[in-house]
């Protein structure tokens, strides 16, 4: 994402707006055009060679801020390494102490007047059986500066065998984060789309609160809100927006999410992962979100930020399978070596809870055709925390069963009813524990008749 620094809106009548650019315009193309062929061009030098030429770009009538933030977004999709024949440590301590009693180190020794310095690093070089360019320019490889640049979105650059770099293409989850992002390019309508995304993603650091509605791609959405940790609420709607009974007659779903006013003290955490978030609602061909955003000129007062399909925003997450956190991904891969008949899978089913709706994590299913559905329990605010308790307590499907972290501030009397179906865990859940609890409670499914 970007950083504050580099974010772009205006604020008027108490609404804020992202600068969205115009990805067809040939001045914004030619840009990212420009950006994009520098980082492919720089593939295998140091940073810092990389920063200066950033810098150094000027392109008629663009605001620095775009360039800037479009340099930003590409370096997301790059890694740096240090490179050097020796820890850089060590060897700048060799020769320390070698030119302790006789001439300041340089970095490029030359013949002629500074010959004696040169032997220095010939000397430490012979030492540590490396070239006396290998020495001198693994001195300081540690610096971020000097870092090389590694890989660039899908080219990366390799040692071969005889020592010479190549550009080779590899298979990359792109960004910073854990989430899995689909495969591209980094083409022109790429980084211009991402920009965008960006720039509405940065109006969301400050926010404290997030509305949204959906109409479809549930299972998916509500994926990434539990993926980034969003306390949430969930209301099945109508076809124009409108809350309904049950989710008999929704058409599609609506969802408040808390941020640090109303939950944590004044903070941008909560708003990054909002920001985190985002992306996910492009997923939809109709979706509706609306944020309230912290105004630092007035303490305790708010903006309105609203964002829709019809903006054009393109997401870059994937569609695939994921996991809400690594409690859940480790019970996953801890099953798939485990020796059990029971089958653990995602699940997307919707509990009905009256004007609320709940969306567990696991269903847990044998071959004879029984079920069990599973809600992990794990980090919550207080207040947060009683509001999941009260909907788990209406939750009437007999096949319901609980993982509660021993960390949270609660115990088996808070769970009413369902105390008995409660598996607790410190760090992480036992297969065959949880293949317990799932045999006493689960249920045949139910099949429609022919």
């Amino acid at each position: 994402m970007l950083t504050a620094d580099l974010a772009r809106s205006r604020t008027r009548d108490g609404a804020v707006r992202p600068l969205f650019i115009d990805i067809s315009d040939e001045q914004y193309r030619e840009t990212a055009a420009t950006l994009i062929a520098l980082f492919e061009d720089h593939l295998g030098e140091p940073k810092g060679e990389l920063d200066d030429a950033i810098d150094e770009l000027t392109v008629a009538d663009t605001d620095y801020k775009i360039v800037q933030g479009l340099a930003k977004l590409l370096r997301d999709e790059c890694e740096f390494e240090q490179q050097a024949a020796v820890d850089p440590r060590e060897i700048r301590k060799r020769l320390f102490e070698r030119a302790n009693d006789r001439y300041p180190i340089v970095r490029q020794p030359t013949l002629g007047e500074d010959t004696q310095k040169l032997e220095v690093y010939s000397a430490v070089a012979d030492e540590l059986g490396i070239s006396l360019e290998e020495c001198y320019r693994g001195m300081y490889a540690d610096l971020e500066d000097n870092k090389r640049l590694v890989r660039f979105g899908d080219q990366s650059v390799r040692d071969d065998s005889d020592g010479q770099e190549s550009t080779t293409t590899t298979t990359k989850l792109t960004g910073n984060s854990k989430q899995a992002y689909d495969q591209r390019d980094q083409t022109v309508d790429w980084l211009l789309a991402r920009y965008n995304l960006a720039l509405a993603q940065a109006v969301l650091y400050d926010a404290s609160k997030m509305h949204f509605r959906v109409w479809e791609h549930f299972g998916t959405v509500f994926s990434y809100m539990k993926l980034f940790g969003l306390m949430h609420r969930i209301y099945p709607i109508d076809e124009d927006g409108n809350r309904v009974a049950s989710t008999d007659v929704a058409a599609g779903y609506e969802a408040e999410l808390d941020g640090p006013v109303s939950l944590f003290r004044q903070s941008q955490k909560y708003g990054i992962r909002m920001a985190n978030f985002l992306p996910a609602l492009p997923l939809c061909d109709r979706w509706e979100m609306r944020a309230e955003i912290l105004d630092e000129g007035s303490a305790g007062d708010t903006k309105q930020f609203t964002l829709d399909y019809t903006d054009g925003l393109v997401s870059h997450y994937s569609t695939g399978q994921r996991f809400d956190s690594d409690v859940e991904r480790t019970l996953a891969r801890k099953w798939e070596r485990s020796t059990t008949e029971w089958d653990l899978q995602r699940e997307d089913d919707v509990f009905d809870l009256g004007s609320e709706v709940m969306i567990p994590d696991f269903a847990i299913e044998h071959p004879d055709g029984r079920r069990a559905i599973m809600e992990i329990v794990g980090f919550w605010t207080p207040e947060y925390l009683a509001s999941k308790l009260a909907k788990i307590r209406q939750v009437e499907t007999h096949n319901f069963v609980l993982a509660v972290s021993e960390r949270l501030d609660c115990s088996d009397e808070d769970f009413g009813d369902v105390a008995d179906r409660v598996l607790w865990f410190k760090t992480g859940m036992h297969v065959y524990d949880v293949v317990e609890l799932a045999e006493e409670y689960a249920s045949p499914v139910e099949t429609d008749p022919d």
